[in-house]
């Protein structure tokens, strides 16, 4: 990942040059290369912050009384005397990188948040879902207060009616309008909602953990209809963000979404289906080889962490649960003794249907004659919390998704350790599975946050954070409606619609050329590549799109670019400011000239020649490879 971009070839102040021209510059560096460019010029790199070792959070993510006690060592700059600026923890190139790992894209504003708090203080702040604030005394210092963050939630769209209709004569959207499969079996109001709130919402790590979440523990509206089961589902993976794995894994197992898309709901006890039991094992908790605490093959190749016996002992271990009460169809609920599909609620247990045989699992663990089915789901949870495994799949899983592609082993290892202790310096239950602090070790590990990038560090922004990071970057609003089966579709990360429950990529996905894997280059190619140049045009020359008169609180997906204009007199100075805001440092000096020159083929005297000078200086930044590779 360390090949050198070539020059941007620019073009002259004509929208249609534009158009035609600027696709090379991400085709060529987008596909042939991951990573580097050029050395940016006059970017001061070395950071002020402490070293990860010392930024730990706090306690638990989930009840915080007081969040003074976590930052005893990195306190909340204060204001200097007259009014100067407050101290910065972190340099801007820091800032802003840790803005790209947890949360939907950067901002002017959250950028100076994170620089003045540090990473750990900040990081802790968004686990507690609260945020330390300050109301002025009358007759002395402020007051420290806490402030409840506002949760992001899945919202709209139909309710579990769609499972309640037991009419024979008519459909169930007979009288419901043109959009009743939109709103009450697609994933489509879930897009709305999360564009909505990964654009504007202040909980913005805790929506970045529910998306490596989702692209973990996979379901899909490509199998499964019913808004509001995946609104459920889709919630919950927010709500256990920084809970516990096994309680996050105890969730999915009873989840009826989950049931039907991979066949254990109702499943027969004496045959039953092996779909789940497989996933849980190979993609939700351990992986198919046995692995080292650093995420390392055991024994320099792969042993087999299970076998087809091993698989079919679990598929008979989950056997006996249905769908919760509260469904019902014209025709009854089928087999006898079940209850009908229904999605509101976890699957109940069946005595009738779970198979009570003595059953052994991995980990040394065992299930006795006559065993229950919720007592056989603790066995198998506990199975798998005390797997060699767990610890380094599900830590390299979210250092994926975060951070890096190819994580050293050693930052594999020491994130699994805070796995597998539950803690992180002060963050954390001490539970096995913590994931505030395995998250917060992920974040605030010496790789994550060290002043020299490796050659092989970085990895492809995907789609889903494009379109949400040039937004956010340019002031931005979005109602989703442009972003799911437009351009999500164009980019083939259509949220809420993986092709199947391996994700929209492999998390091994190999990087043409080099021994690296870059998972998001799954669905990477010549047209996507043009389709993210394509994306930026409709944002920024093309203004967007409007609001649909079908969408609810419709806004549209537009940018706004009215603050950048104090700076367009000077090409130079905005440019600076545009790159600082999307990569942390300057263009690299070839690049960086030659924008500034085609800003510059636009004057400054009418209001229309102020608004180009910024779209071409934002379209040519966001449009570089050192954008679309994070590192």
């Amino acid at each position: 990942m360390n090949a050198t971009a070539p020059p941007i070839a620019l073009p002259g102040p004509s929208r249609r040059r534009l158009w035609l021209r600027l696709p090379l510059v991400v085709v060529v560096a987008a596909l042939a290369a991951c990573g580097g460019g050029e050395t940016a010029g006059g970017t001061d790199r070395t950071s002020a912050r402490k070293t990860a070792a010392s930024e730990s959070g706090g306690s638990t993510g989930t009840s915080w009384p007081s969040l003074s006690s976590v930052f005893d060592d990195e306190p909340v700059p204060e204001a200097g005397e007259g009014g100067a600026p407050k101290a910065l923890v972190m340099t801007q190139a820091d800032a802003v990188r840790l803005a790209n790992q947890a949360t939907f894209g950067p901002t002017e504003s959250l950028v100076t948040q994170i620089r003045e708090w540090g990473a750990s203080r900040w990081v802790a702040d968004q686990m507690s879902l609260q945020r330390q604030a300050f109301k002025p005394s009358p007759n002395g210092p402020r007051v420290p207060v806490i402030v409840p963050l506002p949760r992001s939630r899945y919202t709209s769209g139909g309710t579990n009616a769609v499972h309640k209709h037991t009419s024979q004569g008519a459909d169930f959207c007979d009288n419901r309008g043109d959009q009743c499969w939109r709103d009450w079996y697609s994933s489509t109001p879930l897009v709305w909602d999360f564009y909505r709130n990964a654009v504007t919402g202040q909980d913005q790590l805790r929506q970045r953990v529910g998306l490596a979440l989702q692209q973990m523990l996979v379901v899909s509206n490509y199998e499964v209809s019913g808004t509001y089961g995946l609104r459920n589902y889709h919630n919950m993976l927010l709500d256990h963000a920084f809970g516990n794995y096994r309680d996050l894994l105890r969730k999915v197992i009873l989840s009826p979404v989950m049931g039907d898309y991979l066949d254990h709901v109702n499943n027969d006890k004496d045959a039953p289906n092996e779909n789940f039991a497989r996933e849980l094992l190979q993609l939700f908790s351990l992986g198919t080889c046995l692995l080292n605490p650093d995420g390392s093959l055991q024994g320099g190749s792969c042993t087999p962490t299970y076998d087809n016996e091993r698989v079919r002992a679990y598929a008979h271990a989950l056997t006996g649960w249905t769908y919760p009460p509260g469904g019902a169809t014209p025709w009854g609920c089928w087999p006898r003794g079940a209850n009908c599909q229904f999605y509101d609620g976890d699957m109940v247990s069946v005595a009738s249907f779970h198979n009570t045989a003595a059953r052994s699992l991995l980990s040394g663990v065992s299930l006795p004659s006559g065993n229950t089915a919720p007592a056989a789901l603790e066995a198998v949870l506990d199975s798998i919390m005390a797997h060699q495994n767990v610890a380094p799949f599900v830590s390299r899983h979210l250092i994926q998704q975060l951070v890096t592609s190819n994580p050293s082993p050693a930052y594999v290892q020491r994130v699994a350790g805070a796995f597998s202790a539950g803690r992180h310096g002060r963050l954390g239950t001490g539970r096995k599975g913590d994931l505030a602090a395995t998250v917060a070790a992920v974040l605030l590990d010496a790789e994550a946050r060290s002043t020299t990038v490796a050659s092989s560090a970085g990895r492809l922004r995907e789609p889903i954070q494009l379109f949400t990071g040039v937004l956010r970057a340019l002031n931005g609003r979005t109602d989703g409606e442009a972003l799911g089966w437009w351009w999500g579709e164009e980019m083939r990360q259509h949220v809420f619609r993986p092709p199947s429950v391996f994700n929209f990529y492999s998390p091994d996905y190999p990087v043409a050329g080099t021994a690296l894997v870059g998972p998001a280059f799954g669905i990477h190619n010549a047209n996507t590549a043009l389709n993210r140049i394509n994306y930026l045009n409709y944002l920024i020359f093309w203004n967007g799109s409007g609001a649909s008169s079908t969408v609810p609180g419709a806004v549209g997906t537009r940018v706004n670019l009215s603050g950048f204009e104090a700076d367009v007199t000077d090409a130079g100075r905005l440019v600076d400011r545009i790159s600082m805001l999307a990569l942390g440092e300057l263009l690299p000096a070839t690049s960086r000239t030659a924008v500034i020159s085609a800003v510059n083929q636009f004057g400054s005297g009418t209001s229309s020649d102020r608004t180009n000078r910024v779209r071409q200086a934002a379209f040519l930044v966001f449009a570089s490879p050192q954008y679309h590779l994070v590192r």
